[in-house]
Parts: C-alpha cells; structure tokens; sequence
C-alpha cells in the first residue's frame, strides 16, 4: 500500500515539505503516550537474535535510523517505537543556522536515491540539548548525537565550535559522532585530512572527559564515500592511534555515476549529496576495508544503501557491528524497519548465529 501511494501521490509533492509534514505525524502518533507504546509493539521486531550490545549499551537489533531525519531532537522516542534499534540526532551545530535556501532535497525515485544540499539546518546545540534534558529516562532509545561545524565558524574556529556542541550534548548521548564528511558545508570535507582531523577530534574526546565525568562517551568520526583508499586507512589508522571507538561510513557522495536518473535531471537539481541504493557497493567495499585496519575490538556503523534485511546482513558480515538508513526508511514507510529487521533475522538463523555479534566481520578474509 505504501509504494502505491508513495508512486501516485507522495513523489509528486516536493520532498521537504512531505517530510515535514510526515514526522509531524509520527510524532502525533508514536508518540502519543497510549497509542506510541502499542504501535511499537507492534512495530518493534522482537526476536532475541538481532539483540545486541555495542559501546557498553544494550540494542534491541542493530538497525538504527541515521543522522539527517531528526536534526534538533524532536522526535527520538517516537521514531524508535516504529522499530529501530537506536536513533542518531543530527547534524547539529554549535550554532543556530537555517541551512541552504530551499528547495534543498530532492528524490530520485529511479535510482531509490535522494540529493540533498540542507547545510546542517537545526536550531543549535543549546537548544537541542534542552530538549534532551526535558526528554523523560523511561523509553528512552539508545541515542547518538552527530555533531558538525557552524557554518559561521572559521577554520580557526572549528575546534571550539565543535568543542562547546560536545561540551552540552555529551551529557545527553550514548555515544558522539563528529561529522567532517558533509558537501554541504563549504570547506568541511577538506577537515577529513588527518592532519586536520587527529587534533580536532583528540580536543573533542577531552571535551567529553570533561563534560561527562564518570562516565566514557563513545567517540566515532564519520566519513565520506568519496574518500581514497589510501585516505580510509589514514583514518582508521588515526582512529586505532587515537584510541576512537569506531568510524561511522559512509555519508553522502557527489559522485553522480551510473544513476538512472537523466543526467539532465539530475544536473538541474544542482549540487548536493546523494544518499540511498546508489552508494550500496561502495559502502560495503569501505566496509571491508575498515575492518582489515581496525581490528575486531573498534565499532564500524555502516550507512548507505541499506533497503533490506539482505543488505543489513551483507554489511553486518562485512564488519559493520551496527547499520543505519534514512533514504530506506523515506522509500519503505512506517513498517520498513520491521521488515529489515525480521529479514535480518532470517538470515541470521539461518546461518547458525545466536546474536548479532557472531556474524560480525565472518565474510571478511
């Protein structure tokens, strides 16, 4: 039912305000205080396989909703309940900011793809962090917060600026993910060179020492497909000399190979990333290749291209401990997650694994 409306209706209303108004009403829904707790009973897939436990925290299955849905913390509770394992808020800034001017996100259905050029639009750290302390202990989804660079901030600036997000929304998270690897943020990727990148997040984990006394707050950097392989090792090599607790990979990617979609089309969109099925192989491939670097004890999230339980499965076998989606979940309606999750644990069983952890990394050589 819900590809037919989303061919006939949904795709011919323009992306962000759909959006809008559909988490609008996930948050009348889900998380009413009656309805919300039964629609994830329902929606929640139970089986005791896909439980897992990452960074000290316990997952009811490894399928999370990725940053990009929920940027200023409006909504966590309610999306878990529609069957994801945890929830990563963001991007958010030090600073207020609007973001690119609109029209800023784009489908492309052809390609199961979405472009967006948003520019980390959120109403700041200090707005998001006051409506995580007013968030209530119980139901609560494990949570992780993607912080990213003001725009406003200079180079000079970026290590304060992401310094004073960690600083405030530490308290609030189960784990932290700089993110250096938007397009959308003029000069942000170029903060992915190691020699910019190792002081910043070295200054950040002090940060969360500080913030968050008593109390270790996993540290993760997320990174670009667009990224060489020489630039991948570099990271995970940073990233074990860090002591990091893993790489979120990949983002989204400029690269605008082998779409469906007419090039014409997709050049008059104008620039942006690109999320969704078009980044699966790659995203599996940095996979692979960030296991063989990091070793078996660092966590690898991996998002991209992720649309079944087939594809959570192949990552998950690759290395990756947890996945993500976002363009999945805009393409498969309120119940995607449900059924990622009972394919995933098919698959699971199928092959013998009692949890999660077991098939982690087992395709690897």
């Amino acid at each position: 039912m819900y590809d037919l409306l989303f061919r006939h209706v949904l795709r011919r209303i323009p992306a962000e305000p759909i959006h809008g108004v559909a988490f609008g009403a996930i948050r009348g829904v889900a998380g009413a205080p009656v309805v919300g707790p039964r629609l994830g009973a329902l929606l929640t897939e139970s089986d005791p396989v896909l439980r897992t436990r990452v960074f000290g925290a316990d997952f009811p299955n490894p399928l999370g909703l990725a940053a990009g849905f929920d940027k200023d913390a409006r909504g966590p509770v309610a999306l878990a309940r529609l069957g994801f394992g945890f929830v990563e808020l963001g991007t958010i800034t030090a600073h207020p900011q609007p973001g690119n001017p609109k029209p800023r996100l784009f489908r492309l259905p052809e390609d199961k793809a979405l472009v967006n050029r948003m520019g980390f639009n959120n109403s700041g750290a200090d707005a998001v962090a006051a409506r995580l302390a007013a968030l209530p202990r119980e139901g609560r989804p494990v949570l992780g917060i993607n912080i990213g660079k003001s725009k406003v901030a200079t180079p000079d600036e970026a290590i304060d600026d992401y310094r004073h997000s960690a600083r405030v929304l530490g308290p609030h998270a189960d784990y932290v993910v700089v993110n250096v690897s938007s397009p959308n943020t003029p000069g942000l990727r170029d903060m992915q060179q190691v020699a910019v990148l190792e002081p910043l997040l070295a200054a950040v984990r002090t940060e969360l020492k500080t913030a968050v006394p008593g109390r270790p707050v996993p540290l993760l950097v997320k990174i670009t497909t667009d990224l060489a392989d020489d630039d991948v090792v570099a990271v995970a090599d940073m990233a074990v000399r860090l002591g990091l607790d893993g790489v979120v990979a990949t983002n989204t990617t400029v690269s605008r190979e082998g779409l469906r979609t007419p090039a014409a089309e997709v050049e008059a969109l104008g620039a942006g990333g690109v999320s969704g099925l078009p980044l699966a192989t790659v995203a599996h491939t940095v996979v692979g290749k960030l296991r063989a670097r990091l070793g078996p004890d660092r966590t690898i999230i991996s998002v991209g291209g992720i649309f079944s339980g087939e594809d959570a499965y192949r990552r998950i076998t690759a290395g990756a401990s947890l996945v993500q989606a976002y363009t999945g979940f805009i393409y498969g309606g309120g119940t995607w997650a449900r059924r990622v999750n009972r394919g995933l644990a098919a698959l699971l069983r199928r092959d013998g694994h009692t949890t999660v952890a077991d098939a982690v990394g087992t395709a690897t050589p």
